[in-house]
């Protein structure tokens, strides 16, 4: 079952949390994939981790046609050099629109898929929540002042979890995914969430075990409203 989930600021980002069914079905419109995406899909060896791939994209085409309004399948991907930091590889991943208007992020975790669309560059993340245990470990290399905050929480994992989102969607957002060192940036969440000059960070509501975040490239900080979610599709 996919569950639509909207923000409602028009200065922030639109965020879509799908449930992907676990077998192919009717709503999987495979003719809607580019080569290179169906290319990827036959490289999948687990069913369900496929139909995931395959429902993600499928609904992230719909959405970014209806949008800059050309057909699902017809929505053609670029990537876009990183808002920070050098090198030849990383960058996010974006929509040819011709207005020049629409950037989007993808994240996978668990049995969810978040898709967050905007009119400026962005990243979102979503993760289960993991162990203590796990949490404790992964804080290490976090920045020093967040891996303090994980440790002193009464509840590690949510908070290592919360952060985390926080960090891989701002790393997202500025294109260099987890090739940026984890404790260059503090993200944390003590006293006012803290956010990069430039970026507004924002933590989201999901279904109980999940953590989630958006971070939206910004000149001024926005707000950034609860996720709601909406009847099915």
């Amino acid at each position: 079952m996919i569950h639509r989930v909207a923000t409602e600021a028009t200065e922030a980002a639109e965020i879509w949390l799908l449930k992907p069914p676990t077998t192919s079905g009717p709503d999987l419109d495979l003719t809607l994939l580019s080569e290179e995406e169906r290319r990827t899909l036959r490289r999948i060896g687990n069913p369900a981790t496929g139909v995931r791939y395959a429902a993600a994209h499928i609904w992230l085409r719909r959405l970014l046609g209806e949008r800059i309004g050309v057909r699902a399948a017809d929505v053609r991907f670029a990537r876009e050099p990183r808002l920070r930091g050098n090198g030849p590889q990383g960058g996010r991943p974006s929509v040819l629109d011709p207005a020049e208007r629409t950037h989007f992020s993808l994240s996978y975790g668990g049995d969810s898929v978040l898709i967050g669309i905007a009119a400026r560059p962005l990243g979102v993340d979503i993760e289960p929540v993991p162990e203590a245990a796990t949490a404790r470990t992964l804080a290490r290399v976090l920045h020093p002042a967040e891996a303090a905050e994980i440790a002193a929480d009464q509840d590690p994992a949510l908070t290592f979890a919360r952060i985390w989102t926080r960090k891989e969607a701002y790393l997202k957002g500025i294109g260099t995914g987890l090739g940026r060192a984890l404790d260059a940036d503090y993200l944390g969440l003590r006293d006012s969430p803290a956010s990069p000059p430039g970026w507004a960070l924002a933590n989201l509501e999901v279904a109980r075990g999940y953590a989630a975040a958006v971070a939206v490239h910004t000149g001024r900080q926005v707000f950034v409203p609860p996720m709601r979610c909406l009847p099915g599709v």
